[in-house]
């Protein structure tokens, strides 16, 4: 899938509002240099004076009487000093953005940035709801009143497994699997971590179960819209983490089963992280899905069992 033109173009003027506004802050904090410290923008002017100097000596043939390098290492220096010395970040002066891999453009070598593609397939998937999910689902709401014994130990081992694989995402390939009854907080966890790592600047896609495979099946049995699967499968395998939601609420028939291992397979494949969670137990997965399928989750996933009671209604029944 891709964007049309028109939400193309927008996207673009977002980003260049961005840059605009980052510029205007700039030149702010800059006006309020030069009027504090008088010496900074004397230090400023004299840079572009010294290097057209170097090079109208370079260029007439003559020997050069300082060392142009040596010179500006010496303005930065002071320049530094000066703003340490008037209670000023060393980097208040620098360009500041959103995004600092894409500096706010929205491409890096001319490919997509990944704050680009998470805009993006927040725009194409606007049904997945994820920006109202993670209003209520993070770690920083996150209660263990709720759990007793064994239950708690379990959460809180599931929540350790969360922010070690958030800390070495970047350098270790993992995927999560949320199991156990209802309502203990496995969607809960899904989210959180998929929250994240969103805020670190990966890409997410969060699909329903039932959603994900009745969109699956609106391409698939519509000829028509064949270009639109191929872009939506680029985007289902290859985005950085994928989180399932509710795996087993589906109407579960050979069709989901093919699709489902395809998806697991291919995200494997190419080494992308996948979160589920589902009310099934193992067994229940066993028999709803394929061998084959059971084989794939229970060797490739970092497998986490929630027991307990179901906390929303805990929750309503605190409040009554």
């Amino acid at each position: 899938m891709s964007l049309s033109k028109e939400e193309y173009d927008k996207l673009m003027m977002e980003y260049s509002r961005k840059r605009d506004a980052h510029r205007h802050e700039l030149a702010l904090r800059k006006a309020r240099i030069y009027a504090q410290i008088p010496r900074y923008q004397e230090l400023d002017r004299q840079i572009p004076d010294l290097s057209y100097a170097a090079l109208e000596a370079r260029l007439s043939g003559k020997e050069i009487s300082f060392s142009l390098k040596q010179k500006l290492e010496e303005i930065a220096s002071e320049k530094a000093l000066l703003l340490k010395e008037a209670g000023y970040p060393a980097d208040y002066l620098q360009p500041q953005y959103d995004c600092p891999d894409c500096r706010d453009t929205g491409y890096i070598d001319g490919q997509k940035c990944h704050c680009f593609r998470q805009k993006e397939i927040r725009i194409l998937y606007r049904q997945s709801h994820l920006d109202r999910l993670l209003e209520s689902n993070q770690f920083s709401r996150m209660s263990t009143s709720y759990y007793q014994g064994s239950d708690l130990e379990h959460f809180k081992g599931a929540v350790q497994t969360c922010r070690k694989f958030i800390k070495h995402f970047n350098s270790d390939y993992e995927n999560l699997f949320f199991y156990g009854t209802v309502g203990t907080g496995k969607s809960f966890l899904s989210i959180c971590t998929a929250g994240e790592l969103l805020k670190q600047g990966h890409s997410v896609l969060y699909f329903s179960s039932s959603s994900l495979f009745d969109t699956i099946s609106s391409y698939v049995f519509n000829p028509e819209r064949k270009a639109e699967y191929h872009g939506f499968l680029d985007d289902l395998y290859g985005c950085e983490v994928l989180v399932i939601d509710d795996l087993g609420t589906e109407m579960t028939n050979n069709f989901v089963a093919s699709q489902l291992f395809s998806l697991l397979n291919e995200r494997d494949l190419r080494r992308r992280a996948t979160i589920i969670s589902t009310n099934l137990s193992l067994q229940e997965l066993r028999d709803r899905y394929s061998d084959r399928i059971f084989s794939r989750i229970t060797s490739s996933y970092t497998l986490m069992k929630l027991t307990g009671p179901d906390i929303r209604v805990a929750r309503k029944m605190r409040k009554a």
